[in-house]
């Protein structure tokens, strides 16, 4: 037993309450003589029985309970804080990456993804992503709870942080998979029909692959990883966004005569920024995952898993650079923004539980991997605007790999430890069937919003920007709003910017 801590806890509690009790002595007769008065006061003020309701729940935990609850639910509340900062990130690289002339609409989707997705989930996905212990194994169940269920009167100590803290935690994540789709659908999408889109993946896809790891079903009963979301998040949101691509079809001008014509986006700065903003977000993402922190095991794990996530980002935006420098001829920072965003991806799924020169080769592998991707959809003439499925799919699948391949914790299943081959395997089934379930799903979706005529804005619209012709209104003084690609649409030769938009021009032609 630590006396140190016992005589500090006493100072701490004892005192103050030993004081209390003298002064509550020394004025008694002017206490009873109030006491009318304070219990008329203390009815007209909170409901009857109230203060002896909570009086009565605080002395069922102690204080160590106290302050475990504390500090988890308060720490977690700023790590979904940090995570919803995320939608900032994401709205500033996507801006930043596509034409002046959509910014609008660029931003009132990213507003969309996170209110819509608050209450698609709080009414449904909730439900659906923790439906109860009734339901482990499985692959589908449902709470029965449309909101959630405050813990003030009995603190829930099975999980010792607030349920109001773990729904805010994982709302946004849920808006995070939603808002991935929106770069790789951008300048050509009616906004109609990215509210659909929005509302099906945060109300039904994402919480049911959620629920077949994190929320007890059947991908975790077989062993699968995924501590923060390479797969269950990142690949969602990026094979979701690969649907909607290749539905929708490029944007006018991005393909001519089997050629590529590279769209650069307005404005690079604001897409950096997006960068270090989603960077600074995912450690809220990340290290938050750890779920509980009070206790030297717990925070030296939180920021065990921060330093794992730095690593592979770093390496993953070197990586990035160097492939794309050896290509190209010089360095593009475009690629190398995408790189650390590839290593944030990759880290995800295993930040826990990875050494550092484990960190090391996954991010780098990110960094390379989302330079082959780019380069694979430009051949293939698919229309990434911001390379979605590149960082987020294709990086979220490695993430899952990585982890059955480098992983230090070989999950037990049935009283028996996994062998490494089983780790393995089990990653890549779990992989593959979560990557089919968002494709497939969201396939279906954009194929029927596209045969009810919702899908995709007239040419006339798109070529006028979608902030005019869906919103009627421009981010920036109608003078700015000029065309970054004027050639895509006059005939004349387009105007790449960055050194890979030059490079892939060149070998198209």
């Amino acid at each position: 037993m630590n006396w140190h801590r016992v005589l500090s806890v006493f100072l701490l509690l004892g005192l103050p309450a030993l004081i209390c009790a003298t002064t509550v002595v020394a004025q008694e007769p002017a206490a009873a003589a109030g006491e009318a008065v304070d219990e008329a006061v203390a009815e007209a003020v909170a409901p009857e029985g109230q203060a002896a309701v909570e009086e009565a729940a605080a002395a069922t935990l102690s204080a160590t309970d106290e302050v475990t609850y504390t500090i988890n639910t308060l720490i977690m509340f700023v790590c979904a804080v940090l995570v919803l900062f995320m939608q900032a990130g994401f709205a500033m690289l996507e801006v930043g990456l596509n034409a002046a002339k959509n910014t609008i609409n660029i931003l009132f989707k990213n507003v969309m993804d996170l209110s819509i997705g608050v209450l698609l989930f709080l009414f449904i996905g909730y439900g659906l992503m923790y439906p109860g212990s009734a339901f482990e194994g499985k692959w589908f169940g449902y709470s029965g709870s449309p909101m959630v269920t405050r813990d003030s009167e009995s603190p829930n100590m099975d999980t010792t942080f607030s349920n109001s803290a773990d729904f805010l935690f994982q709302v946004a994540f849920a808006a995070t998979a939603a808002t991935i789709v929106s770069g790789a659908v951008a300048g050509r999408m009616k906004f109609g029909a990215y509210l659909v889109y929005s509302a099906v993946i945060t109300g039904l896809v994402y919480p049911i692959s959620g629920m077949w790891k994190w929320g007890g079903g059947a991908l975790a009963a077989m062993g699968f990883a995924d501590f923060a979301g390479s797969v269950v998040v990142h690949a969602v949101g990026g094979f979701a966004g690969l649907a909607g691509a290749l539905v929708l079809g490029p944007r006018l001008g991005r393909f001519k005569d089997g050629k590529s014509l590279p769209m650069p986006g307005h404005n690079i700065a604001f897409a950096a920024l997006g960068v270090f903003i989603l960077w600074v977000g995912w450690y809220g993402f990340n290290p938050g995952s750890q779920l509980t922190y009070f206790g030297a095991s717990n925070a030296e794990a939180t920021t065990y898993i921060a330093l794992t996530t730095t690593i592979a980002a770093a390496i993953g935006a070197v990586a990035a650079m160097i492939v794309a420098w050896v290509m190209f001829g010089k360095p593009d920072v475009t690629m190398a923004l995408n790189g650390a965003l590839a290593g944030l991806v990759g880290i995800t799924a295993n930040c826990d539980q990875v050494t550092q020169v484990g960190a090391l080769i996954i991010g780098g592998v990110a960094g390379m991997l989302v330079v082959a991707g780019v380069i694979l959809l430009d051949k293939l003439k698919i229309d990434d605007p911001v390379g979605a499925f590149p960082v987020h799919g294709m990086c979220g699948v490695w993430g899952g790999l990585a982890t059955g391949l480098l992983g230090t914790s070989l999950p037990e299943v049935g009283g028996e430890t996994l062998t490494r081959i089983q780790y393995i395997g089990v990653q890549a089934m779990s992989t593959a069937i979560i990557c089919a379930w968002a494709f497939g799903t969201m396939l279906a979706v954009f194929f029927a919003l596209k045969a009810l005529g919702m899908l995709r804005v007239s040419a006339a619209d798109e070529v006028a920007g979608l902030d005019i012709s869906e919103h009627g209104m421009h981010a920036y003084p109608p003078s700015m709003v000029t065309d970054s690609y004027p050639g895509a649409h006059t005939g004349a030769p387009a105007a790449p910017v960055t050194v890979a938009a030059k490079a892939l021009e060149a070998s198209a032609h």
